[in-house]
């Protein structure tokens, strides 16, 4: 059976079995939502960001990630610490896939380890984009141990809808700026959409893994850490892969706290695909373009730095000319 019939089945499996499951995904269709457009240039569409009133994320918002929080409970994504009418699908006998009990997607997937090991990029990225191809719907996501993975301890992707993820139809229409272009593909920047972005297209998943790894060599590491900041989305259409990765220098925006003046906001990979699951409605009702524009340029990597490394990377791809 294709991974996207056993996905299907477990789904209607889960909805029937698991009331958690059932509630939470009928609360998806009565969320509020409502957009606001981050303007690009004259020949660009505006990239929009769907906002999403979801009270049930609030657990992974304000998920504490220091070492003495996550040494003292159990991980939830090891199977002995799971909720017992959470079922399996198993996919190339090192992950598991799961149906995510507290949704942002209209179909939301949890893709871990079987193994409990850190959540780490390195070495992952086929197994990413080959779940994609065999996932031709969703687009697969990782969020770095310190750029909103709320379980930091165990390797995991996540996985959802790919029409409901707005960047997903935007970067298309987007004026990349390349390093490298073969019949396989390109590999370049875009920095128009309010958050930058490095952009991989491709047919070939070898030269998608070798331009992945060598954008992440070209990354800096902050001290303590063991990769750079980084979120992934990866998706397949029409035949090729597409991989966008988000450059970050920090976890979690200035404004970000409880206050009346603060946001209950931690960006992740969706957020930085344009979906924000807002688990306050205060931070729901009050969040403006400004507020959205400031929290991009607080956690991602700078203007400066991105083209410090754009400028490496066009200089290491023309010294191959």
């Amino acid at each position: 059976m294709l991974l996207n019939e056993q996905i299907d089945e477990l789904w209607e499996r889960q909805l029937r079995e698991w009331q958690l499951v059932r509630d939470n995904y009928a609360a998806l269709d009565g969320l509020h939502t409502r957009e606001v457009s981050i303007p690009t240039k004259e020949s660009l569409q505006d990239s929009r960001i769907v906002l999403q009133y979801n009270p049930k994320r609030l657990r992974s918002s304000a998920a504490n990630i220091d070492d003495d929080s996550i040494k003292a409970r159990p991980c939830f994504l090891c199977s002995e610490n799971q909720p017992h009418e959470q079922e399996t699908v198993v996919w190339d006998g090192r992950y598991k896939i799961q149906v995510n009990p507290y949704p942002i997607f209209s179909r939301h997937l949890t893709i871990s380890a079987l193994e409990h090991t850190p959540q780490r990029i390195n070495g992952r990225i086929a197994d990413m984009m080959q779940l994609a191809k065999e996932l031709p719907r969703y687009v697969v996501f990782y969020n770095g141990p310190q750029s909103g993975a709320s379980a930091p301890d165990h390797a995991h992707f996540q996985a959802g809808l790919c029409n409901e993820l707005p960047i997903c139809n935007e970067l298309f229409n987007a004026s990349t700026s390349l390093f490298d272009a073969n019949s396989q593909g390109i590999f370049g920047v875009i920095t128009e959409l309010g958050r930058p972005v490095f952009y991989i297209e491709t047919s070939s998943l070898e030269f998608g893994e070798q331009w992945f790894n060598t954008l992440l060599n070209a990354l800096p590491i902050k001290a303590g850490h063991a990769e750079p900041l980084i979120n992934v989305l990866c998706w397949c259409d029409g035949g090729s892969w597409c991989i966008a990765v988000f450059p970050r220098r920090k976890h979690r925006p200035a404004c970000y706290g409880t206050d009346e003046d603060h946001f209950v906001i931690s960006p992740a990979s969706v957020d930085m695909g344009g979906l924000w699951a807002i688990a306050r409605e205060e931070d729901f009702i009050n969040l403006t373009l400004h507020d959205i524009t400031i929290i991009y340029l607080d956690v991602c990597m700078s203007p400066q730095d991105v083209e410090a490394i754009s400028e490496n990377l066009r200089q290491y791809y023309y010294s191959k000319r």
